[in-house]
């Protein structure tokens, strides 16, 4: 029988014990993921295409759910195999796809990119690790979710942004702490089935998006891509996941030589009509504009917070400075530790809380941080009534 081979009592563990009930581990980290607040805010953050008014354009929590549909559903093709005896957890799948985003930033990859470049490079902030960050240690006043180790792993290790033919687990147990990059294999096989679920989730899904745009036309998607996969996004699913479920073994989770090409043709079409479109570019402009502008109003706040006495030194004009401050007073003894076990400075401490607050930040919300920010106040006038 082919099953994960870490036991399941190191797979289970979690940072703080913590008794079964009758949800079962992996169904319980499903329903505390579902019921956080960053989860529910993925619901206002950009996927591909910002637009937050059309109700129809996917975002981040279509995506998620999209991925957790594509990731039980090949453990489930794998585990009805005949020829090969799966023992795949369908649950553990399910939960490492909901939170495998929740440390996205708004705006999707341009927020993500303008957090880096801010924080200095691109390795500074990576959205993988970054959730891994929000599920451990920032949610609940930073006590974190306390999910089991398999969930956080595929989490960390969720890499979307590969396009591997196979991958191999690593059937170790790792010190997520010490992950700050993306070179790192799942330790499951649910793992590692996520990771190449994310994939299938959003090529053919920004496609469809892409087309409502007006940034592509059917008659542009690949001739072998119509051909051999089809032009929606369910026959690319469909095509994908039977593939992947009839050529996984005990050595990899895999695709065939075909579907790979197939997917690298799909990916090489979407990068240059959709994420490198000339109006997609300056829309990511604009999103990083503002990013910057939220940072370094933030940052300029958390200079005029006294850390030892939880106290705001400035003046709260907007509603952003009263949510900010507020944030900070509750996570006060958290970062004050953080930054004594990594021996950081004030600064250094700044731009940690002020990435971490930005990135959980929404769309609109971020929006309207920015007018809030930049628009002069509105001056009441008040005249007679009833006079010409």
């Amino acid at each position: 029988m082919i099953h994960n081979r870490i036991p399941d009592i190191e797979l289970e563990k979690r940072t703080r014990p913590r008794a079964n009930d009758i949800r079962g581990c992996y169904y319980r980290d499903q329903t505390a993921i579902f019921h956080s607040k960053p989860f529910r805010r993925l619901k206002y953050k950009t996927q591909v295409f910002f637009n937050p008014n059309d109700d129809h354009i996917c975002t981040r929590i279509e995506h998620v759910l999209h991925v957790a549909s594509v990731s039980a559903t090949i453990c489930r093709g794998l585990n009805a195999r005949k020829d090969m005896e799966w023992d795949l957890n369908e649950d553990m799948a399910y939960a490492i796809s909901l939170g495998h985003d929740l440390g996205h930033t708004p705006f999707g990859h341009a927020g993500e990119t303008a957090l880096a470049e801010y924080l200095g490079g691109r390795d500074k902030f990576m959205h993988e690790v970054h959730s891994y960050r929000v599920v451990e240690k920032l949610i609940d006043s930073g006590l974190g979710l306390n999910l089991t180790y398999a969930v956080k792993d595929g989490i960390i290790c969720h890499n979307g942004e590969r396009f591997e033919q196979a991958i191999t687990p690593d059937f170790t147990v790792k010190n997520l702490d010490e992950i700050q990059s993306r070179r790192f294999l799942p330790s499951t096989y649910e793992g590692a089935i996520v990771r190449f679920s994310d994939k299938i989730a959003y090529l053919g899904r920004d496609i469809e998006d892409a087309i409502v745009a007006g940034f592509i036309k059917k008659n542009d998607i690949p001739d072998v891509i119509r051909r051999k996969i089809g032009d929606s996004n369910s026959n690319i699913i469909n095509y994908l996941v039977n593939d992947l479920v009839s050529h996984s073994t005990e050595e990899a989770i895999a695709v065939s030589d075909e579907a790979h090409e197939l997917m690298l043709t799909l990916h090489n079409f979407n990068y240059q009509h959709i994420y490198k479109h000339p109006l997609q570019i300056e829309v990511e402009k604009s999103c990083k504009r503002i990013i910057n502008a939220i940072f370094e109003y933030l940052f300029h706040l958390h200079q005029q917070f006294d850390w030892d006495r939880h106290d705001f030194q400035g003046k709260t004009s907007h509603t952003v400075d009263t949510y900010f401050v507020d944030y900070m007073r509750n996570m006060c003894r958290f970062y004050k530790d953080e930054a004594t076990s990594n021996g950081w400075s004030e600064d250094e401490m700044g731009m940690r809380v002020v990435a971490d607050y930005l990135s959980g930040m929404t769309d609109r919300f971020a929006l309207e941080c920015m007018k809030e920010i930049t628009l002069p106040p509105a001056v009441q006038f008040h005249h007679g009534r009833g006079e010409f």
